[in-house]
């Protein structure tokens, strides 16, 4: 990937990867990066994916915010247009995107890095990761929807003690709190994510799209995602994904579902 771009995109079928691109700064993000963010995934989302991966060059997921190049914007909270804005929206952004979003995480992901992929749907790691969420080192708060996002994953207690310590944790201690979904050793990574895109690419995104969007409205409180989510429960009833399941079922061959969200 020689691409100099700080996000960059590339495409295997229906598996897109979205990559953090700063390898020589462990893929720390910048304000920039974040306010990219949005819009990447807004063309991708036209682009018709089945599959997005998140994942660092270079051997790491990403080592958080450029503390270098922030400072004290890190704790801007409340200013309009500001680091913290910007940064909120990106995430949300991830969180909100259509698809099944799976973070491929090696090396460190630690701070911003961790918000990231507690925004993806899946967490999938190497086994020599290390992890944390390090704001009690800066003595800055942790962005409100990250710390809910985090509580939703790994429970009260545990995001209490993440985010009072600003402990780094292996990937073992990570898969028993539950945030990471899959560990595998660090050789195997690329070809167990590969297995898991391909089988989510084959499966109804109509299903997987309301799954996420009610997931999300519980985690969010929102009942406007709510009412989508129920929108789309109306929907499936004469659905094409539906016809095609029930007539595979019925042929006794795999489907091949083609719904997509309007």
């Amino acid at each position: 990937m020689n691409d100099a771009a700080p996000l960059h995109v590339t495409r295997d079928g229906d598996i897109a990867t979205l990559w953090l691109n700063r390898p020589d700064k462990r893929n720390a993000v910048t304000y920039e990066m974040w306010e990219m963010l949005p819009g990447v995934l807004a063309d991708l989302e036209a682009e018709g994916p089945r599959v997005l991966l998140v994942r660092g060059a270079g051997g790491h997921f990403c080592a958080g915010a450029d503390i270098t190049g922030l400072g004290t914007s890190l704790a801007d909270a409340g200013v309009p247009g500001g680091y913290r804005e910007v940064n909120a929206r990106a995430e949300d952004a991830l969180m909100a995107f259509a698809l099944p979003v799976i973070a491929v995480i090696e090396g460190n992901c630690i701070g911003g890095g961790w918000q990231i992929a507690s925004a993806c749907d899946l967490r999938v790691a190497g086994s020599s990761t290390l992890l944390g969420i390090t704001p009690a080192r800066l003595g800055i708060t942790y962005p409100p929807e990250a710390v809910r996002r985090t509580m939703a994953i790994v429970g009260p207690s545990a995001t209490k003690r993440l985010l009072y310590t600003g402990e780094l944790i292996g990937a073992d201690e990570a898969l028993r709190l539950g945030f990471l979904d899959i560990l595998v050793a660090d050789e195997d990574l690329d070809g167990r994510v590969a297995e898991l895109a391909a089988a989510l690419a084959e499966r109804s995104l109509l299903t997987q799209a309301a799954t996420k969007m009610l997931v999300n409205a519980e985690i969010l409180g929102s009942t406007e995602l709510r009412r989508r989510h129920d929108d789309l429960e109306r929907a499936s009833r004469d659905s094409v994904d539906l016809a095609e399941g029930l007539a595979a079922f019925a042929e006794k061959r795999s489907p091949s579902f083609t719904w997509r969200p309007a």
